[in-house]
């Protein structure tokens, strides 16, 4: 229960913090994996990335994201064969498991019911160093969705999120977690690296936040965009689009659209000292699962 709108997004942020136990499902499977691609692909490193890693997370939907670090002779140019090698050799391994399969720019493996407890394999090279404003970071070749390979940084891009959220008083991780779960609650097919940056890049410019001001801000950004692609603000990753394909993104911009509506009614409702019409609105934007009054 929650008096007020803003007890309400406390309350709502309070449920998106994964739990350690989700990890638990995926992580404790890390030595195998690493033993099968060590012994498959001379894999040098397996290291955590991604939005659990970051603290951009939201219970029960992110998943835990490795870079498999492999020695580029022992990688296909065709980056969609190396997916497809390391996704048998996974699957040799795990025979037991099923729904194995390969998502661009990863290997996928699923160790629960809860996306939370699917393991992500995304194989990758090293490729020297990207200096950026906040420093010098590793950069590495991951698949890319033309069967290619593209730069990524993931220690930057975590930079770059860690910078603004301590500017920002901790409050920008959580206003991602926000846009992240009514992406994942109401199965809106928009890549979620896609919203972590578009949201921290809005917030390069704002010196506060206010988390119902915020979202539909950031609705309204994305739907006044049309979902075109991002720029990487650290320069590493080149053009980020924000859906896998053209479908998605229609399917996207209409949800995006009914979304704006929805914050747009809640907001005028607060403003009319309407709170429990506001509190509706805000539930239904989040697909029931906002805190009631």
């Amino acid at each position: 229960m929650a008096k007020t709108i803003d007890e309400g997004f406390e309350t709502i942020i309070g449920w998106l913090k994964p739990l350690a136990s989700e990890r638990e499902k995926s992580t404790k499977h890390k030595s195998t994996v690493n033993s099968c691609l060590t012994t498959n692909f001379s894999c040098t490193n397996l290291f955590e990335t991604g939005s659990f890693g970051n603290g951009t997370g939201v219970r029960h939907y992110s998943d835990t994201d490795y870079f498999a670090v492999i020695p580029a002779t022992n990688l296909h140019v065709n980056s969609a064969t190396s997916l497809r090698l390391v996704k048998e050799a996974l699957q040799s391994t795990f025979w037991s498991t099923s729904g194995i399969g390969v998502s661009c720019p990863a290997v996928k493996i699923s160790f629960g019911s809860y996306k939370s407890e699917e393991l992500e394999v995304t194989p990758c090279c090293y490729n020297g160093m990207s200096e950026t404003s906040l420093g010098n970071f590793r950069r590495y070749e991951i698949p890319d969705s033309n069967s290619g390979w593209m730069f990524s940084s993931p220690k930057a891009h975590n930079e770059y999120v860690e910078h603004h959220d301590k500017r920002l008083n901790r409050k920008l991780k959580p206003l991602i977690q926000l846009v992240k779960a009514w992406k994942y609650y109401n199965d809106v097919p928009i890549m979620s690296f896609y919203l972590e940056l578009r949201v921290a890049k809005y917030a390069e410019s704002e010196t506060s936040i206010v988390y119902d001001i915020d979202v539909k801000n950031i609705l309204e950004k994305l739907q006044d965009l049309e979902l075109a692609s991002i720029r990487d603000p650290m320069g590493v990753s080149g053009l980020i689009p924000s859906s896998k394909t053209p479908t998605q993104k229609q399917t996207a911009l209409s949800k995006i659209n009914t979304a704006v509506k929805r914050v747009e009614n809640a907001m005028t409702a607060k403003y009319n000292e309407k709170i429990d019409d506001a509190f509706y609105w805000w539930n239904l934007l989040f697909n029931n699962k906002f805190p009631s009054r």
